[in-house]
């Protein structure tokens, strides 16, 4: 496994490099300081994660990740910051990020996180999804002109789902992976996989990213 650490604080940088670099089957192949010398460097040496910070100077982490996701779509990138504002996460992941973690988590966290994005699969936070329900619903609240952050009607989509796919929905919404939504639901992690390759087809989106903030956006 090719990664690419990004982060304009060196200290930062080096430290997450040295933690990686020491895990089994994964290599840390370079860094970078900001979302240009990001994209420089997938450019050159086509990692297979990045691990992106989000406020940098010059090209931030939000610009990076559209740059190298719309030149390199199968290039993952896994979003590493301290900031957990929620319109900033939203924007991040409707770029196809494919997760969004908080720098306070042990180092065993975020390896495991990068394991899961390198295999297909999304990270958020529990913590992060529950923030990002509670203040897109006040924004819709407080300020009727912001009510698109939370969108009250049905979509027609949500009418093609089965009653399991929309249970499926709601749990990617809640971050988990397939193995978590089987234990939940009591059905096999293959079954989960059917179902989230059903609903991501009806609902006309890209990946489960793209599931995972559209269940946020319509929960009630």
């Amino acid at each position: 496994m090719r990664i690419l650490v990004v982060d304009d604080q060196r200290l930062m940088r080096e430290g997450l490099a040295t933690i990686i670099g020491l895990e089994a089957g994964m290599e840390v192949v370079g860094t970078a300081v900001d979302g240009r010398d990001a994209y420089s460097q997938v450019v050159e040496l086509h990692p297979d994660v990045v691990l992106m910070d989000i406020r940098m100077p010059g090209m931030d982490g939000l610009e990076g990740s559209e740059l190298i996701l719309k030149h390199f779509p199968e290039t993952k990138i896994l979003i590493l910051t301290t900031f957990d504002d929620a319109d900033l996460i939203m924007q991040v992941l409707e770029k196809g990020v494919h997760g969004y973690l908080l720098k306070d988590l042990p180092s065993e966290a975020i390896v495991s996180a990068i394991q899961t994005v390198y295999n297909g699969g999304t990270v958020l936070q529990p913590d992060i999804t529950a923030m990002l329900l509670g203040e897109m619903k006040k924004m819709s609240e407080w300020n009727p002109d912001k009510s698109h952050m939370v969108n009250k009607e049905e979509p027609d989509g949500l009418a093609l789902l089965t009653e399991r796919e929309r249970e499926v929905l709601a749990l990617l919404g809640q971050g988990l992976n397939n193995k978590e939504i089987a234990e939940s639901l009591s059905i096999t992690e293959g079954t989960v996989k059917n179902h989230v390759s059903n609903l991501i087809a009806k609902l006309g989106l890209r990946d489960r990213t793209q599931a995972a903030v559209f269940s946020v956006r319509h929960s009630s």
